[in-house]
């Protein structure tokens, strides 16, 4: 199956290769590639004389040097700016010659409508003229995105490196322009480089995220992962996943040779590369230069069908062998090979995917009147059902019917379209207990179709149909069990505290609510996509504003920690449902960055019968709630060993309930939606 098959991994099923295109044909350079199965070519803006880098080499742009780019064929290509420009040299001259070279350059890219340019990773980590570079070009971007090249290991220089760059009266950081200057390749860049400041920093991470920073974390710039021999940690890789990766490139010299002759990764590599196809990132294979003599050309490259005869993936054998393909056939084949090797999404994940880092206001079922459509979106989810008929089922065996009656009283409250009237029969089914089921239900929509269910079902002795407001209407009779799913993504986000309060006023002393009580939980997240996407309203509103979101490219910072509980009945005798909580989330081992936190909650049914979003202990194959994202206005910066601390409030007055929250600590962030200013739950 090629790469572009897949219709559940987003741009990842996109794969591009790193080449040399030609000022005489570009058209049949990109044909080639495309014939060969690679779906984009990335290709230097500027050409160089062959053998020479430095940035005395830089000629002003002609036909000669400047890549064109073949009618139609913009969006197959991803420019690459010139390595050897450092932007932050001491160098006056340098300095000076490599920031109007790179604005050159990217003004070049935005004039030939490249969907995107790959910019070097910079010489040093103090970097604020490169950024400042970038910053202006982005200011007159519309399209064309911005992808930082950056090594997943970034490499130190070691102390000969030092001692022997000492000895010649060099800095570190000059070393590493030498040796890009006495012969640079694509494909070392980020090596080469990465013994620039390494004094400061060897951590990859740090470097990226200064540029990130200086930039205003622009949704614009993204970054390009390059994979090199070695591989950091699961926790290290884990960091990037809230980051806006935009492409994983891979150097044709981290592939290994099987047993068999064709190339393969190792098992680390192979697990690195899945892990970001999974969240949607595209490959770069680089590095192809030396395997590519002579020059590229469209008839080096088989047709697709001619490939196809003989396309197999690594490790299986073939009648041409891999001497009669095109060098870089192999490896397009091999990468294909483990995109394919991933699950492929089930129907439930299906559904999912277009709601994966999509933000949604929470609902307001209580002040809003739901739709159809919304009501049958969450009855799909028969977890939550038959897990509610569960703790009804354990309920019902616990309970005695009250005195001169037979059968045990259940009121549905909130009954919407009617599944938990049909699991509370369900349940009374199994369990052989006779009912008597109430179906409260205030949105007058939903009541014709609990009447239609009623009516088909023959029900009409077993249950009656209430349509009311459950706080404000006088029951004839007690309720031995008190049923509700009025549950949001934060637990209490949609109001079940104070409509439980109200309604319990019918719930005979020592009856059961189900649920019995539930517990919101919070956690610190790198999310860059969600931030990003709440910015882009450009307004304070939204960034006061809670969002319900499938979190999909996202980095958790630290456990999740208990926030606000509620019980039901609530036997209090002043009853208060304002909360205050302070939460401190224990240091991070490696530096991060806060976008916001994930908010989950775990619903005790009854007794043994949860459910739960918490990620450890998710009810399994449960949809009906995403986790919620509170977002704060200006990302938090972590250094290792530093706890996060925040401030979280749960207020209300007579017409409504709100949120309002505080990071105290490392920073100290203003208060979020004081007073509910721009988000409320009504009442």
């Amino acid at each position: 199956m090629p790469l572009g098959r897949r219709t559940d991994c987003g741009d990842a099923k996109f794969a591009g290769v790193e080449l040399a295109v030609p000022a005489s044909n570009p058209e049949a350079c990109v044909q080639g590639a495309s014939d060969c199965g690679f779906d984009f070519v990335a290709a230097q803006l500027r050409r160089t004389p062959s053998g020479e880098a430095g940035y005395e080499s830089l000629q002003p742009f002609t036909s000669a040097n400047a890549l064109l780019v073949p009618p139609g064929r913009s969006g197959q290509i991803v420019g690459i700016t010139s390595p050897c420009l450092d932007a932050d040299s001491s160098d006056a001259r340098l300095r000076q010659t490599s920031a109007a070279a790179l604005r050159e350059e990217l003004e070049w890219g935005i004039h030939l409508g490249l969907q995107a340019c790959i910019l070097p990773l910079p010489h040093r980590l103090s970097n604020a003229n490169f950024a400042h570079v970038i910053n202006q070009v982005m200011g007159s971007i519309s399209n064309m995105a911005l992808w930082l090249r950056m090594p997943l290991t970034l490499l130190a220089a070691t102390s000969g490196q030092r001692a022997s760059a000492a000895s010649e009266g060099v800095s570190t950081s000059d070393t590493s322009q030498q040796s890009v200057a006495n012969g640079y390749h694509p494909s070392q860049a980020s090596a080469k480089q990465a013994t620039a400041g390494a004094a400061s920093s060897s951590d990859s991470w740090e470097w990226w995220n200064r540029v990130c920073c200086m930039c205003g974390y622009n949704g614009q710039l993204g970054v390009a992962l390059e994979l090199g021999p070695s591989l950091p940690s699961e926790a290290e890789v884990r960091r990037w996943y809230g980051e806006p990766v935009r492409a994983i490139v891979v150097p044709v010299s981290v592939f290994q040779t099987n047993k068999r002759g064709f190339p393969a990764l190792s098992k680390g590599h192979q697990a690195v590369l899945v892990s970001f196809f999974q969240l949607n990132v595209q490959v770069l294979l680089s590095d192809t230069d030396h395997i590519m003599s002579p020059a590229l050309s469209s008839s080096a490259f088989p047709s697709l069908s001619e490939a196809s005869q003989r396309q197999m993936p690594a490790g299986t054998s073939s009648s041409n062998g891999p001497e009669q393909q095109h060098p870089l056939r192999p490896y397009w084949e091999y990468l294909s090979f483990l995109f394919k090797r991933q699950p492929e999404a089930d129907p439930d994940q299906m559904l999912e995917l277009s709601y994966r880092d999509y933000l949604q206001a929470p609902l307001q079922p209580l002040q809003d009147n739901l739709e159809s459509a919304t009501y049958e979106t969450f009855e799909k989810d028969t977890t939550k059902y038959t897990t509610y008929q569960a703790g009804i089922e354990a309920a019902l065996l616990d309970c005695t019917p009250q005195e001169g009656s037979q059968h045990v009283v259940i009121m549905v409250v909130g009954a919407g379209r009617g599944p938990l009237v049909t699991a509370s029969l369900q349940a009374a089914d199994k369990t052989g207990r006779q009912v008597k089921v109430w179906a409260v239900e205030k949105n007058p929509n939903a009541i014709i179709h609990i009447q239609h269910l009623v009516a088909c079902q023959g029900l009409e002795d077993v249950v009656t149909i209430v349509a009311a407001d459950m706080r404000h209407w006088e029951a004839p009779q007690q309720a031995d069990i008190l049923v509700s799913e009025l549950l949001g993504s934060f637990g209490d986000n949609e109001l079940s505290p104070e409509c439980l309060d109200g309604a319990q006023k019918f719930l005979k002393e020592g009856g059961i609510s189900i649920p019995q009580s539930y517990t919101s939980f919070l956690q610190p997240i790198t999310t860059a996509k969600l931030w990003n996407d709440v910015k882009a309203y450009d307004d304070l509103e939204h960034f006061e504003t809670p969002f319900v979101a499938k979190l999909h490219r996202f980095t958790p910072l630290a456990e999740p920690q208990a926030v606000f509980t509620f019980h039901h009945p609530n036997e209090s005798q002043h009853i208060d449902n304002s909360r205050y909580c302070q939460l401190s989330f224990e240091a991070l081992a490696h530096p991060g960055v806060c976008h916001g936190f994930a908010g989950y909650f775990d619903a005790v049914l009854y007794k043994q019968v949860h459910l739960s979003i918490l990620p450890s202990t998710h009810t399994p194959n449960m949809s009906s709630w995403f986790p919620i994202y509170f977002p704060i206005q200006q990302p938090v910066q972590l250094l290792a060993d530093q706890p996060l601390e925040l401030r979280m409030w749960r207020c209300g007055a007579n017409h409504k309930v709100w949120y309002e929250w505080c990071v105290m600590y490392p920073q100290c962030s203003g208060i979020h939606n004081p007073n509910g200013r721009s988000y409320f739950v009504g009442l």
